[in-house]
């Protein structure tokens, strides 16, 4: 088995839900490899996605790029469907004046078929993710 991105479109991985939508910068930026792209809340938190991998991972990197947000908090299900979600990694995030906000977590325990990510404060009105990667291994189909 060999060490992937599980957080890419390419690999099969969606944005199920998403509590803002800008039509410029939708939830899906998050996840499609594009450095450049990048999903944005609409004011108002928390505000959440959830990505689906529909198969069951063992996530052992995450790396997180946004800009403006204060807290994360993620949360982890390993249901069939996206429910019974447990809290996982909660992070207080260091402003980065005028760069990306780069966050490495080391996961422990990391075995996921969903992953929400809820952003309950940020240090401006408006908060962006930039991408979400997970550095893991597909451990089998969803059945």
């Amino acid at each position: 088995m060999r060490k992937v991105d599980l957080c890419l479109s390419s690999e099969g991985t969606e944005v199920i839900l998403a509590t803002s939508s800008d039509e410029k910068h939708p939830p899906e930026n998050i996840i499609d490899g594009n450095p450049e792209t990048f999903w944005t809340t609409t004011g108002m938190f928390p505000q959440e996605f959830i990505i689906c991998f529909h198969k069951h991972v063992r996530i052992e990197k995450l790396v997180i790029q946004s800009y403006f947000v204060r807290t994360l908090r993620i949360e982890k299900s390993t249901s069939k469907e996206p429910v019974d979600f447990e809290q996982w990694i909660e992070r207080d995030l260091v402003h980065t004046e005028g760069q990306l906000q780069n966050e490495e977590i080391m996961a422990h325990d990391g075995h996921a078929t969903y992953l929400r990510f809820i952003i309950t404060s940020a240090f401006d009105h408006f908060a962006s993710v930039y991408s979400i990667s997970a550095e893991g291994i597909a451990i089998s189909n969803l059945s």
